[in-house]
C-alpha cells in the first residue's frame, strides 16, 4: 500500500501537519470516491490490500490517508495528550481540511462513500453527523459510539502487550514514530475523563445511507455499539457477522465485501 504515497500540508491547528495519502484507481476520474478512515493504531500501510480490493469491487476511486500521529504523517509531539474530543476534531476539522487540500469539491463529496474501521468508524459517524450532505453514504466497521468496560479492559491489555511483549516491534514498521501512534490512542482511551465519551445522541442528524458491521466475537466491544446506531438512525442497516472479531475486513473479508457491495449498489443513484 506504500506505492505512490504523496503528502499534503494542512494548517488547521497549533502547528502544520504533513499528511500522507494515496489514491487507488486514480485513473477512474469520473468514479465516486471511497474514503478510508483507519483504526486507532492504523495507517495507510496497515490497511494492506483491502481498500484496493473493495474499490475494484465497487468500481470506485479510493482515497486512503494516515491521520496526524500515524504512519508517515506528522507525529504527535511527545508532550501532547489528545483530549476527550480528539475524534470529533478529526471528523470536523482535520478531515474537511484534508479534503479541501486535495481540492475535493462539494459535488465530489456528495458522491463520496466514507468507510471507517474502529476509531475510524467513529470518525465516519461524526463526519456524517456534522456534514450530512457531504457524502453519499457511510460504512462503519466495529465503530465505537460509547465507552464500555470491556473496551477499556482490552485497551489496557494492549498497553501491557506493547510495553512488555512483542506488540511494539510488530507495530513499528507501520509508523514513522510508533510511540506517537500508540500512546496518542492508548492514553486518550484510558484517560478517566474519556469514560463518559458517548456520541450516540449526535447521530440523529445522519441523513445518508449507513451500514454498520460488527463481528459477534469482537474483543473490544459488544453488539450494543451498533444497536445504538440503529436506535438513533432508524434507516441504518446492520450486519452482525459470526466467527468475526474486531477487524471484520480481515476476519471475514468475503462477507464484508459482499455486504458493502450490495449496500452501495442499492443506494447508488
Amino acid at each position: 500500500m506504500n506505492d505512490h504515497v504523496k503528502f499534503t500540508r494542512l494548517d488547521c491547528g497549533p502547528y502544520p501537519l504533513d499528511i500522507e495519502y494515496r489514491w487507488i484507481n486514480a485513473e477512474r476520474t469520473d468514479a465516486p470516491i471511497a474514503l478510508f478512515l483507519h483504526e486507532g493504531l492504523g495507517s495507510i500501510a496497515l490497511w494492506k490490500d483491502w481498500p484496493k480490493a473493495l474499490c475494484d469491487r465497487l468500481n470506485c476511486r479510493g482515497l486512503v490517508y494516515s491521520r496526524p500521529g500515524y504512519g508517515r504523517s506528522t507525529p504527535r509531539p511527545r508532550q501532547e495528550k489528545w483530549p476527550v474530543d480528539f475524534l470529533h476534531r478529526q471528523a470536523q476539522v482535520v478531515l474537511p481540511a484534508f479534503l479541501d487540500a486535495l481540492a475535493i469539491d462539494h459535488a465530489e463529496r456528495a458522491r463520496m462513500w466514507v468507510v471507517g474501521h474502529s476509531d475510524g468508524g467513529s470518525i465516519a459517524l461524526l463526519y456524517a453527523s456534522a456534514f450530512p450532505e457531504a457524502l453519499a453514504g457511510a460504512v462503519v466497521l466495529a465503530p465505537h459510539t460509547f465507552v464500555e468496560a470491556m473496551t477499556v479492559d482490552a485497551i489496557g491489555k494492549a498497553r501491557i502487550a506493547y510495553e512488555t511483549g512483542g506488540f511494539r516491534a510488530r507495530l513499528a514498521p507501520y509508523h514513522e514514530d510508533v510511540d506517537s501512534a500508540f500512546y496518542g490512542w492508548n492514553d486518550a482511551w484510558l484517560a478517566p475523563a474519556f469514560r463518559h465519551w458517548d456520541i450516540a445522541a449526535t447521530l440523529v442528524s445522519i441523513k445518508r445511507p449507513l451500514l454498520a458491521i460488527q463481528g459477534c466475537d469482537d474483543e473490544y466491544a459488544s453488539m450494543e455499539q451498533i444497536d445504538r446506531i440503529k436506535a438513533y438512525v432508524p434507516h441504518a442497516q446492520l450486519a452482525k457477522l459470526p466467527h468475526c472479531g474486531h477487524s471484520p475486513h480481515r476476519d471475514a473479508a468475503s462477507a464484508v465485501n459482499d455486504a458493502i457491495a450490495h449496500f452501495v449498489e442499492a443506494h447508488r443513484h
